[in-house]
């Protein structure tokens, strides 16, 4: 006897939009991931890092910084139907996209995007979610590792991911792609 079997679901985008709106999820490899709920050093490194971004950088060139740039937290990007991410902070080049994305899913291809890794869910960040970043030509990914105090900014080559600059907790640097400014990381981990 042969039984018909049903395929396996793969999730897409209109199961995100029919979660409840205080639902913190994403797609992974076509299945439905909840987000780590974010303890305090997740919470101060997201803030820290978007505060020191956001001034400078989140406003037309010219107008008291470097500008250029539309900055965005915890907003779903779609990059393919069974792929859809919700990083912790987000940038797209207003010299390519010139409009403020407004749509949910977004469907442009960010510029830089950031992790600030929990345990919970650092394997889906550093691996599975470097991989699709990759195959979508995201050119500069930063990884913030708020349990061992470190910021690893990552450069897209053909290859693979290179690690541009890995810093302490404790440094100031210029990190690529807003190496236009200090970042101070005392800040990001809340030690200043």
């Amino acid at each position: 006897m042969i039984t018909a079997r049903n395929p396996p679901h793969h999730a897409t985008a209109a199961d995100l939009a029919a979660l409840p709106d205080d639902a913190r999820a994403e797609i992974i490899d076509g299945d439905i991931v909840e987000k780590a709920a974010p303890g305090p050093d997740h919470g101060t490194a997201q803030l820290g890092l978007g505060a020191q971004l956001f001034q400078p950088f989140q406003r037309r060139a010219g107008n008291g910084g470097p500008g250029g740039w539309w900055l965005m937290t915890e907003v779903e990007v779609e990059y393919s139907e069974h792929q859809v991410y919700r990083h912790d902070l987000v940038g797209w080049r207003r010299e390519r996209i010139p409009e403020r994305p407004r749509e949910r899913p977004v469907h442009a291809r960010p510029d830089w995007v950031c992790e600030v890794l929990s345990a919970s869910n650092a394997t889906n960040d550093t691996v599975k979610k470097l991989r699709t970043l990759h195959r979508h030509g995201v050119p500069h990914c930063w990884l913030v590792d708020p349990e061992r105090g470190t910021l690893s900014v990552l450069r897209w080559t053909a290859e693979g991911y290179l690690t541009a600059l890995t810093a302490e907790q404790s440094e100031v640097v210029r990190a690529e792609p807003f190496d236009a400014i200090e970042l101070r990381l005392p800040v990001v981990f809340g030690l200043d």
